[in-house]
C-alpha cells in the first residue's frame, strides 16, 4: 500500500466496460453462443493509489485488465486513462500511450523470451520506443533497472531459464519500469510463486510505488495479498463487481454476502480465533458465463437471497460514505 496520499484526480476511469466473447460452432462457423467475460464495470483509480481487484478465477478480473490495456477490444464502454479515452484512439496514439501504461504478467517464464538475455528483454523497449538510443546508456539503464527490481547486474548476461520465478519476476518489473510509467496493471504477479518468494515481491512493488510515485491496477485471487497492498478493493463476480470500498471497511466490514463467504475462507493464524469463526460455506457452482442466471448473478449461491434477487439485477449503489455494494439486501 502507497504511503503517499493519492490525489483525488482519477488517473484511470472505467465505465461500463463491456467484453463479449462470440463462440461460433459448426463446420460454417454460425454463433452458438456469448460469453459475458465482463458485464458492465465501473471503478476510477486515483494517482498513487493501489485498487485490488479480486475474485474467483473466471470471474472476468484478467479480462478487465486486458481490456485497459486495450489487449482486448471492449465490446462496449470507456477505458479513460490522463482523460483520453483508449477505446477511440488511434493505433498511432496508443503507441504513445503505452509508455505511460505497462502490465506485470502472472507467469513470468512465459512472459519471457526464452531466446533473449535479461539485458536483451530489458533494453528492447528502450530502444523500440526512442528513450535510450545509445547502446552504451541503454546497458548503463539496464543496470539501474536491475537495481531497483533487486537484482545484481551480472543478471543482464543470464537468460531466463537461470533464473528462479522470483528473478524471473523481478526481471518482469524492471522492463515494465524502464517505460517510466503511470498506472501499472499486475495481473496476478505473485501467484505462480513459493509464498515465501510472494510477500518479498509485494515489498517491492510498494517500495517502487514509493519511490516513482506509481499507480496499480492488483488484479489476484487471493484476498490475504491483496490487504497487504491495496489501498482500495474491489469484488468480481461473473463479470460484474459486486463490492468496492477501501481496505479498512471491506475486511472489518463486508457488506455483500459474497465477499462474506470469501474473507470466511481466508486462514486466520491464531488457532484460536480461528476455531471459533464463523465458516460460510457456498452451495453449488459458479454459473457459466454463457448462461448467467437472471437477477443478481450471485442469487443461485446466495443464502441470504430472496425472490426479488432473481428477478432484479441489483445497482452498485453506496450503502455508506466511499462503500458500493451490488445487493438488494445491503
Amino acid at each position: 500500500m502507497s504511503d503517499a496520499t493519492p490525489s483525488d484526480a482519477p488517473i484511470l476511469e472505467v465505465r461500463d466496460l463491456v467484453k463479449h466473447f462470440h463462440i461460433s460452432s459448426g463446420a460454417f462457423g454460425g454463433q452458438a453462443a456469448v460469453v459475458k467475460a465482463v458485464d458492465g464495470v465501473s471503478f476510477a483509480i486515483r494517482r498513487g493509489e493501489t485498487l485490488g481487484l479480486v475474485g474467483e478465477s473466471g470471474c472476468g478480473k484478467t479480462t478487465t485488465g486486458r481490456c485497459i490495456l486495450q489487449l482486448e477490444k471492449p465490446t462496449a464502454g470507456q477505458v479513460i486513462f490522463e482523460g483520453r479515452d483508449l477505446t477511440t484512439v488511434s493505433d498511432a496514439e496508443l503507441r504513445k500511450v503505452r509508455r505511460r501504461l505497462q502490465v506485470i504478467f502472472q507467469d513470468p517464464y512465459s512472459s519471457l523470451n526464452p531466446r533473449m538475455t535479461v539485458g536483451q528483454i530489458i533494453a528492447e523497449p528502450l530502444a523500440v520506443h526512442g528513450l535510450v538510443r545509445d547502446r552504451a546508456a541503454r546497458a548503463k539503464r539496464v543496470r539501474e533497472l536491475l537495481g531497483h527490481a533487486g537484482l545484481l547486474p551480472a543478471m543482464a548476461h543470464r537468460y531466463p531459464h537461470e533464473l528462479s520465478g522470483g528473478q524471473r519476476q523481478r526481471v518482469g518489473i524492471a522492463r515494465a519500469l524502464a517505460m517510466e510509467p503511470a498506472l501499472i496493471v499486475c495481473d496476478e504477479p505473485v501467484s505462480a510463486l513459493d509464498v515465501s518468494i510472494q510477500a518479498q515481491i509485494i515489498n517491492l512493488l510498494e517500495e517502487l510505488q514509493a519511490e516513482f510515485g506509481l499507480t496499480y491496477l492488483f488484479v489476484a485471487h487471493d484476498l490475504s495479498v491483496v490487504r497487504h497492498i491495496s489501498d482500495r478493493v474491489a469484488v468480481m463476480y461473473l463479470g460484474k463487481i459486486v463490492e468496492i470500498t477501501d481496505r479498512k471497511s471491506l475486511y472489518e466490514n463486508p457488506q455483500h454476502p459474497y465477499t462474506r463467504a470469501l474473507l470466511s475462507a481466508v486462514p486466520i493464524p491464531d488457532p484460536a480465533v480461528e476455531a471459533g469463526r464463523e465458516r460460510i460455506v457456498l452451495g453449488g457452482e459458479v454459473p457459466s458465463p454463457l448462461n448467467p442466471p437472471s437477477g443478481c448473478v450471485f442469487h443461485p449461491r446466495c443464502p441470504i437471497a430472496i425472490d426479488e434477487c432473481r428477478r432484479e439485477i441489483p445497482t452498485l449503489r453506496e450503502t455508506r460514505a466511499d462503500h458500493r455494494v451490488a445487493c438488494i439486501r445491503a
